[in-house]
Protein backbone atom coordinates (compact mmCIF):
# COMPACT_ATOMS: atom_id res chain seq x y z
CA UNK A 1 0.00 0.00 0.00
CA UNK A 2 2.86 2.40 0.75
CA UNK A 3 4.32 1.77 -2.71
CA UNK A 4 0.94 2.44 -4.38
CA UNK A 5 0.61 5.62 -2.38
CA UNK A 6 4.04 6.86 -3.44
CA UNK A 7 3.32 6.07 -7.08
CA UNK A 8 0.03 7.95 -6.86
CA UNK A 9 1.85 10.90 -5.34
CA UNK A 10 4.31 10.88 -8.24
CA UNK A 11 1.51 10.76 -10.81
CA UNK A 12 -0.14 13.72 -9.11
CA UNK A 13 3.19 15.52 -9.31
CA UNK A 14 3.39 14.79 -13.05
CA UNK A 15 -0.04 16.30 -13.61
CA UNK A 16 0.96 19.35 -11.61
CA UNK A 17 4.16 19.81 -13.57
CA UNK A 18 2.37 19.96 -16.92
CA UNK A 19 -0.44 22.12 -15.57
CA UNK A 20 1.58 25.06 -14.29
CA UNK A 21 2.89 27.99 -16.36
CA UNK A 22 6.29 27.36 -17.87
CA UNK A 23 5.60 23.69 -18.47
CA UNK A 24 6.87 24.08 -22.04
CA UNK A 25 10.42 23.97 -20.68
CA UNK A 26 9.63 20.58 -19.16
CA UNK A 27 9.15 19.17 -22.66
CA UNK A 28 11.63 21.35 -24.53
CA UNK A 29 14.50 20.37 -22.25
CA UNK A 30 13.49 16.71 -21.91
CA UNK A 31 15.17 13.70 -23.46
CA UNK A 32 14.00 10.18 -24.23
CA UNK A 33 16.39 7.25 -24.72
CA UNK A 34 16.10 3.50 -25.16
CA UNK A 35 19.02 1.34 -24.09
CA UNK A 36 19.34 -2.04 -25.83
CA UNK A 37 21.45 -4.82 -24.34
CA UNK A 38 22.03 -8.31 -25.69
CA UNK A 39 23.61 -10.36 -22.91
CA UNK A 40 25.13 -13.85 -23.13
CA UNK A 41 26.29 -15.36 -19.85
CA UNK A 42 27.88 -18.77 -19.22
CA UNK A 43 29.45 -20.03 -15.97
CA UNK A 44 31.16 -23.46 -16.08
CA UNK A 45 31.82 -24.94 -12.63
CA UNK A 46 34.98 -27.00 -12.37
CA UNK A 47 34.68 -28.88 -9.07
CA UNK A 48 33.33 -32.42 -9.25
CA UNK A 49 30.62 -31.95 -6.58
CA UNK A 50 29.00 -28.83 -8.06
CA UNK A 51 25.16 -28.83 -7.74
CA UNK A 52 25.04 -27.70 -11.39
CA UNK A 53 27.89 -28.15 -13.81
CA UNK A 54 26.84 -25.10 -15.81
CA UNK A 55 24.52 -22.11 -15.50
CA UNK A 56 23.82 -19.29 -17.88
CA UNK A 57 21.43 -17.68 -20.32
CA UNK A 58 21.10 -15.46 -23.37
CA UNK A 59 18.71 -12.54 -23.13
CA UNK A 60 17.69 -9.24 -24.69
CA UNK A 61 16.99 -6.24 -22.50
CA UNK A 62 15.52 -2.76 -22.88
CA UNK A 63 15.94 0.28 -20.65
CA UNK A 64 13.68 3.24 -21.53
CA UNK A 65 14.35 6.54 -19.78
CA UNK A 66 12.38 9.78 -20.06
CA UNK A 67 13.97 12.73 -18.27
CA UNK A 68 11.99 15.93 -18.24
CA UNK A 69 13.28 19.45 -18.06
CA UNK A 70 12.15 21.81 -15.32
CA UNK A 71 9.39 24.35 -14.96
CA UNK A 72 10.31 28.02 -14.66
CA UNK A 73 10.62 29.94 -11.43
CA UNK A 74 12.86 30.00 -8.36
CA UNK A 75 11.61 26.53 -7.37
CA UNK A 76 11.43 24.26 -10.41
CA UNK A 77 9.73 20.90 -10.89
CA UNK A 78 10.10 17.93 -13.22
CA UNK A 79 9.42 14.22 -13.50
CA UNK A 80 11.40 11.28 -14.87
CA UNK A 81 9.98 7.93 -15.97
CA UNK A 82 11.74 4.59 -16.38
CA UNK A 83 10.86 1.21 -17.84
CA UNK A 84 13.01 -1.93 -17.94
CA UNK A 85 12.11 -5.17 -19.71
CA UNK A 86 14.00 -8.33 -20.74
CA UNK A 87 13.17 -11.63 -22.37
CA UNK A 88 15.07 -14.89 -22.53
CA UNK A 89 16.43 -16.02 -25.91
CA UNK A 90 18.05 -19.22 -24.62
CA UNK A 91 19.03 -20.91 -21.36
CA UNK A 92 16.04 -23.06 -20.47
CA UNK A 93 15.66 -26.31 -18.56
CA UNK A 94 18.61 -28.15 -17.08
CA UNK A 95 20.37 -25.05 -15.78
CA UNK A 96 20.03 -23.49 -12.37
CA UNK A 97 19.73 -19.85 -11.25
CA UNK A 98 22.31 -17.76 -13.10
CA UNK A 99 22.18 -14.32 -11.32
CA UNK A 100 20.87 -12.74 -14.55
CA UNK A 101 17.24 -13.83 -14.98
CA UNK A 102 14.66 -14.67 -12.30
CA UNK A 103 14.41 -18.42 -11.79
CA UNK A 104 11.11 -20.32 -11.74
CA UNK A 105 11.63 -23.23 -9.32
CA UNK A 106 8.31 -24.83 -10.28
CA UNK A 107 9.38 -25.12 -13.93
CA UNK A 108 13.08 -25.64 -13.31
CA UNK A 109 14.16 -22.87 -15.64
CA UNK A 110 14.63 -19.09 -15.86
CA UNK A 111 11.49 -17.07 -16.57
CA UNK A 112 10.71 -16.17 -20.15
CA UNK A 113 10.40 -12.43 -19.48
CA UNK A 114 10.40 -9.86 -16.68
CA UNK A 115 10.42 -6.11 -16.21
CA UNK A 116 9.42 -3.13 -14.10
CA UNK A 117 8.48 0.55 -14.40
CA UNK A 118 8.91 3.52 -12.06
CA UNK A 119 8.83 7.30 -11.70
CA UNK A 120 10.93 9.95 -9.99
CA UNK A 121 9.60 13.39 -9.15
CA UNK A 122 12.26 16.08 -8.88
CA UNK A 123 12.53 19.61 -7.60
CA UNK A 124 15.39 22.08 -8.06
CA UNK A 125 16.20 25.39 -6.45
CA UNK A 126 19.50 27.19 -6.94
CA UNK A 127 22.13 24.38 -7.04
CA UNK A 128 20.15 21.91 -4.93
CA UNK A 129 18.05 19.03 -6.27
CA UNK A 130 15.49 16.87 -4.47
CA UNK A 131 14.32 13.54 -5.94
CA UNK A 132 11.59 11.15 -4.82
CA UNK A 133 11.13 7.81 -6.59
CA UNK A 134 13.59 5.67 -8.55
CA UNK A 135 17.31 6.17 -7.99
CA UNK A 136 20.42 4.67 -9.54
CA UNK A 137 22.94 5.80 -6.94
CA UNK A 138 26.72 5.67 -7.17
CA UNK A 139 27.48 6.27 -3.52
CA UNK A 140 29.86 4.65 -1.00
CA UNK A 141 26.81 3.51 1.00
CA UNK A 142 24.51 2.35 -1.85
CA UNK A 143 25.39 1.51 -5.45
CA UNK A 144 23.25 0.49 -8.41
CA UNK A 145 24.10 -2.71 -10.31
CA UNK A 146 24.54 -2.56 -14.08
CA UNK A 147 26.57 -5.77 -14.38
CA UNK A 148 23.86 -8.14 -15.65
CA UNK A 149 20.68 -7.52 -17.69
CA UNK A 150 18.22 -5.32 -15.78
CA UNK A 151 19.65 -2.71 -13.44
CA UNK A 152 19.35 -2.83 -9.66
CA UNK A 153 17.59 0.35 -8.53
CA UNK A 154 16.43 1.92 -5.27
CA UNK A 155 13.23 3.69 -4.30
CA UNK A 156 13.58 6.61 -1.95
CA UNK A 157 14.08 10.33 -1.44
CA UNK A 158 17.39 12.20 -1.76
CA UNK A 159 18.79 15.70 -1.78
CA UNK A 160 22.03 16.77 -3.46
CA UNK A 161 23.45 20.24 -2.92
CA UNK A 162 26.29 22.02 -4.70
CA UNK A 163 25.66 25.46 -3.25
CA UNK A 164 29.29 25.92 -2.30
CA UNK A 165 32.13 25.64 -4.81
CA UNK A 166 34.06 22.38 -4.57
CA UNK A 167 31.68 20.94 -1.91
CA UNK A 168 29.00 18.33 -2.74
CA UNK A 169 26.50 17.31 -0.05
CA UNK A 170 24.22 14.27 -0.27
CA UNK A 171 21.56 12.93 2.07
CA UNK A 172 18.54 10.68 1.73
CA UNK A 173 16.61 7.58 2.59
CA UNK A 174 16.01 4.45 0.50
CA UNK A 175 13.07 2.30 1.58
CA UNK A 176 12.89 -0.24 -1.26
CA UNK A 177 15.16 -1.93 -3.75
CA UNK A 178 14.53 -3.77 -7.04
CA UNK A 179 17.37 -6.24 -7.53
CA UNK A 180 18.89 -7.12 -10.89
CA UNK A 181 17.03 -10.44 -11.25
CA UNK A 182 13.59 -9.42 -10.02
CA UNK A 183 10.47 -7.64 -11.25
CA UNK A 184 9.47 -6.72 -7.70
CA UNK A 185 10.51 -4.08 -5.21
CA UNK A 186 11.30 -5.34 -1.75
CA UNK A 187 12.52 -4.11 1.60
CA UNK A 188 16.27 -3.82 2.10
CA UNK A 189 18.12 -6.55 3.99
CA UNK A 190 21.57 -8.09 3.88
CA UNK A 191 22.72 -10.51 1.20
CA UNK A 192 22.51 -14.01 2.65
CA UNK A 193 19.63 -13.12 4.99
CA UNK A 194 15.87 -13.48 4.44
CA UNK A 195 13.13 -10.85 3.93
CA UNK A 196 12.06 -11.53 7.52
CA UNK A 197 15.28 -9.76 8.58
CA UNK A 198 14.66 -6.67 6.46
CA UNK A 199 15.16 -3.08 7.56
CA UNK A 200 12.64 -0.25 7.45
CA UNK A 201 15.06 1.83 5.41
CA UNK A 202 18.60 2.99 4.67
CA UNK A 203 19.37 6.54 5.86
CA UNK A 204 22.55 8.31 4.80
CA UNK A 205 24.37 11.63 4.61
CA UNK A 206 27.74 12.52 3.21
CA UNK A 207 30.03 15.12 1.71
CA UNK A 208 32.86 15.37 -0.79
CA UNK A 209 35.26 18.30 -0.95
CA UNK A 210 37.62 18.92 -3.87
CA UNK A 211 40.87 20.73 -3.12
CA UNK A 212 42.18 22.04 -6.45
CA UNK A 213 43.86 20.92 -8.45
CA UNK A 214 44.17 17.22 -7.58
CA UNK A 215 43.09 16.26 -4.04
CA UNK A 216 39.66 15.29 -2.68
CA UNK A 217 38.22 13.88 0.53
CA UNK A 218 34.91 12.10 1.19
CA UNK A 219 32.94 11.13 4.29
CA UNK A 220 29.58 9.28 4.53
CA UNK A 221 27.47 7.93 7.35
CA UNK A 222 24.75 5.34 6.77
CA UNK A 223 22.20 3.63 8.99
CA UNK A 224 20.41 0.51 7.81
CA UNK A 225 17.78 0.68 10.51
CA UNK A 226 17.98 -2.14 13.08
CA UNK A 227 20.83 -3.78 11.18
CA UNK A 228 23.97 -1.60 11.04
CA UNK A 229 25.63 1.79 11.24
CA UNK A 230 28.39 2.47 8.74
CA UNK A 231 31.11 5.12 8.42
CA UNK A 232 33.06 5.68 5.22
CA UNK A 233 36.08 7.96 4.80
CA UNK A 234 38.35 8.36 1.79
CA UNK A 235 40.98 10.55 0.22
CA UNK A 236 42.43 10.63 -3.30
CA UNK A 237 45.33 12.50 -4.85
CA UNK A 238 46.44 12.75 -8.48
CA UNK A 239 50.07 13.70 -9.07
CA UNK A 240 51.15 15.06 -12.46
CA UNK A 241 54.70 13.71 -12.50
CA UNK A 242 55.80 15.26 -15.76
CA UNK A 243 56.81 13.60 -18.98
CA UNK A 244 53.19 12.54 -19.56
CA UNK A 245 53.01 10.44 -16.37
CA UNK A 246 50.26 10.77 -13.76
CA UNK A 247 49.91 8.84 -10.52
CA UNK A 248 46.56 8.59 -8.74
CA UNK A 249 46.44 7.20 -5.19
CA UNK A 250 43.39 6.37 -3.06
CA UNK A 251 42.80 5.31 0.51
CA UNK A 252 39.29 4.13 1.53
CA UNK A 253 38.04 3.04 4.94
CA UNK A 254 34.75 1.50 6.15
CA UNK A 255 33.64 0.78 9.71
CA UNK A 256 30.36 -1.15 10.04
CA UNK A 257 28.78 -2.19 13.35
CA UNK A 258 25.39 -3.67 14.31
CA UNK A 259 22.69 -1.37 15.67
CA UNK A 260 19.18 -1.30 17.07
CA UNK A 261 17.33 -4.62 17.05
CA UNK A 262 20.28 -6.28 15.22
CA UNK A 263 18.03 -8.17 12.81
CA UNK A 264 21.12 -9.65 11.14
CA UNK A 265 22.69 -10.48 14.49
CA UNK A 266 26.02 -9.18 15.71
CA UNK A 267 27.97 -7.40 12.99
CA UNK A 268 31.57 -6.21 13.16
CA UNK A 269 33.55 -5.31 10.05
CA UNK A 270 36.26 -2.83 9.20
CA UNK A 271 37.81 -2.49 5.77
CA UNK A 272 40.77 -0.46 4.60
CA UNK A 273 41.92 -0.30 0.99
CA UNK A 274 44.84 1.31 -0.81
CA UNK A 275 45.01 1.74 -4.58
CA UNK A 276 47.47 3.48 -6.87
CA UNK A 277 47.36 3.82 -10.66
CA UNK A 278 50.18 4.97 -12.93
CA UNK A 279 49.14 6.31 -16.35
CA UNK A 280 51.07 7.33 -19.44
CA UNK A 281 49.50 7.57 -22.86
CA UNK A 282 47.23 4.57 -23.38
CA UNK A 283 48.80 2.56 -20.55
CA UNK A 284 47.50 2.36 -16.96
CA UNK A 285 49.09 0.12 -14.33
CA UNK A 286 47.12 -0.34 -11.09
CA UNK A 287 48.02 -2.01 -7.79
CA UNK A 288 45.67 -2.37 -4.81
CA UNK A 289 45.63 -3.89 -1.35
CA UNK A 290 42.60 -4.44 0.87
CA UNK A 291 42.23 -5.80 4.41
CA UNK A 292 39.07 -6.90 6.20
CA UNK A 293 39.09 -6.78 10.00
CA UNK A 294 36.53 -7.74 12.62
CA UNK A 295 34.48 -10.88 13.11
CA UNK A 296 32.33 -10.60 9.97
CA UNK A 297 32.41 -10.10 6.23
CA UNK A 298 31.68 -6.72 4.69
CA UNK A 299 27.85 -6.43 4.57
CA UNK A 300 26.32 -6.39 1.09
CA UNK A 301 22.69 -5.50 0.39
CA UNK A 302 20.18 -8.03 -0.96
CA UNK A 303 20.55 -9.01 -4.57
CA UNK A 304 24.34 -9.01 -4.12
CA UNK A 305 24.31 -5.24 -4.63
CA UNK A 306 27.84 -4.18 -5.61
CA UNK A 307 30.10 -1.89 -3.65
CA UNK A 308 32.90 -0.88 -6.05
CA UNK A 309 34.21 1.65 -3.51
CA UNK A 310 35.97 -1.43 -2.12
CA UNK A 311 39.23 -1.28 -4.07
CA UNK A 312 39.21 -5.00 -4.87
CA UNK A 313 35.55 -5.31 -5.79
CA UNK A 314 35.12 -7.92 -8.53
CA UNK A 315 33.00 -10.98 -9.37
CA UNK A 316 33.77 -12.70 -6.04
CA UNK A 317 34.36 -9.33 -4.35
CA UNK A 318 37.08 -10.27 -1.81
CA UNK A 319 34.95 -9.07 1.11
CA UNK A 320 35.03 -12.11 3.42
CA UNK A 321 35.83 -12.02 7.13
CA UNK A 322 39.53 -11.35 7.86
CA UNK A 323 40.42 -11.48 4.16
CA UNK A 324 43.61 -9.87 2.91
CA UNK A 325 43.58 -9.29 -0.83
CA UNK A 326 45.73 -7.65 -3.47
CA UNK A 327 45.28 -6.77 -7.13
CA UNK A 328 47.52 -6.16 -10.13
CA UNK A 329 45.79 -4.61 -13.13
CA UNK A 330 46.69 -3.35 -16.59
CA UNK A 331 44.52 -1.23 -18.92
CA UNK A 332 45.28 -0.14 -22.45
CA UNK A 333 43.33 2.38 -24.53
CA UNK A 334 44.06 1.69 -28.20
CA UNK A 335 43.21 5.31 -29.06
CA UNK A 336 46.91 5.87 -28.37
CA UNK A 337 47.60 3.67 -31.42
CA UNK A 338 45.00 5.41 -33.58
CA UNK A 339 42.18 2.94 -32.79
CA UNK A 340 39.69 4.95 -30.72
CA UNK A 341 36.93 2.94 -29.07
CA UNK A 342 39.01 -0.21 -28.51
CA UNK A 343 40.06 -0.98 -24.91
CA UNK A 344 41.69 -3.83 -22.99
CA UNK A 345 41.61 -4.59 -19.26
CA UNK A 346 43.26 -7.52 -17.55
CA UNK A 347 43.85 -8.11 -13.83
CA UNK A 348 44.68 -10.71 -11.22
CA UNK A 349 43.33 -10.66 -7.66
CA UNK A 350 44.18 -12.95 -4.76
CA UNK A 351 42.69 -13.17 -1.27
CA UNK A 352 44.10 -15.07 1.72
CA UNK A 353 43.46 -15.68 5.44
CA UNK A 354 39.68 -15.93 4.93
CA UNK A 355 38.05 -16.96 8.21
CA UNK A 356 35.65 -19.88 7.62
CA UNK A 357 34.67 -20.26 11.27
CA UNK A 358 35.89 -22.00 14.44
CA UNK A 359 37.90 -25.14 13.85
CA UNK A 360 38.14 -24.63 10.07
CA UNK A 361 41.29 -23.78 8.17
CA UNK A 362 41.47 -20.47 6.33
CA UNK A 363 40.34 -20.19 2.74
CA UNK A 364 42.26 -18.78 -0.24
CA UNK A 365 40.70 -17.49 -3.46
CA UNK A 366 41.83 -15.87 -6.70
CA UNK A 367 40.27 -14.29 -9.78
CA UNK A 368 41.60 -13.47 -13.24
CA UNK A 369 39.79 -11.12 -15.63
CA UNK A 370 40.34 -10.31 -19.30
CA UNK A 371 38.00 -7.76 -20.88
CA UNK A 372 37.99 -6.45 -24.46
CA UNK A 373 35.55 -3.76 -25.53
CA UNK A 374 34.91 -1.72 -28.65
CA UNK A 375 32.55 1.16 -29.42
CA UNK A 376 31.94 2.10 -33.06
CA UNK A 377 32.96 5.74 -33.39
CA UNK A 378 31.23 6.96 -36.55
CA UNK A 379 28.78 6.09 -39.28
CA UNK A 380 25.21 4.80 -39.04
CA UNK A 381 26.18 2.36 -36.24
CA UNK A 382 28.04 4.96 -34.17
CA UNK A 383 27.71 4.16 -30.46
CA UNK A 384 27.15 0.42 -30.93
CA UNK A 385 29.29 -1.27 -28.25
CA UNK A 386 30.69 -4.79 -27.93
CA UNK A 387 32.28 -6.37 -24.87
CA UNK A 388 33.80 -9.77 -24.21
CA UNK A 389 34.67 -10.73 -20.63
CA UNK A 390 36.43 -13.86 -19.37
CA UNK A 391 36.57 -14.58 -15.63
CA UNK A 392 38.42 -17.44 -13.94
CA UNK A 393 37.91 -18.12 -10.23
CA UNK A 394 39.81 -20.60 -8.08
CA UNK A 395 39.34 -21.32 -4.35
CA UNK A 396 40.83 -23.71 -1.84
CA UNK A 397 37.37 -24.41 -0.37
CA UNK A 398 34.45 -23.47 -2.59
CA UNK A 399 33.37 -23.08 -6.20
CA UNK A 400 35.91 -22.94 -9.03
CA UNK A 401 34.51 -21.70 -12.33
CA UNK A 402 35.25 -20.21 -15.73
CA UNK A 403 32.81 -17.54 -16.85
CA UNK A 404 32.27 -15.84 -20.19
CA UNK A 405 30.09 -12.84 -20.97
CA UNK A 406 29.35 -11.38 -24.39
CA UNK A 407 27.49 -8.06 -24.40
CA UNK A 408 26.24 -5.93 -27.27
CA UNK A 409 24.67 -2.62 -26.33
CA UNK A 410 23.31 0.49 -27.98
CA UNK A 411 21.45 3.56 -26.77
CA UNK A 412 18.86 4.99 -29.13
CA UNK A 413 18.22 8.69 -28.56
CA UNK A 414 14.77 9.80 -29.69
CA UNK A 415 15.31 13.46 -28.77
Amino acid sequence: MKQIGRMGWAMTGLASVFAVPGHADVLKDSDLTLGLRNFYYDRDFKQTDAPKSRVGSWSQGFDAQFKSGYTEGPVQFGLDAYGQYAFRLDGGGGRGPDTVLPYDDSKGRPVQEYGRASLAAKMKFSNTQVRVGEHRPMLPVAYYDDSRQLITTYEGATVESKEWAKLTLNAGRFWKTATRESSDREDIYLFGDTPAQSSDGLNFAGARYDFPPAFNTTYYFAQLENIYQQHYAAAAYTWAMGGGYTLKSDIRYYNTQDEGAKRSGDLDNRSIGFMTALNKGGHTFTAAYQRMSGDDAFPLLNGYAPQPFLVNWSTIAFYKAQERSWQARYDYNFAAMGLPGLKLMTRYLRGTQIDRGPGLSDNVESETNVVMSYVIQSGPLSGLAFEGRNIKVKTRYGADFDENRLITSYTWTFW
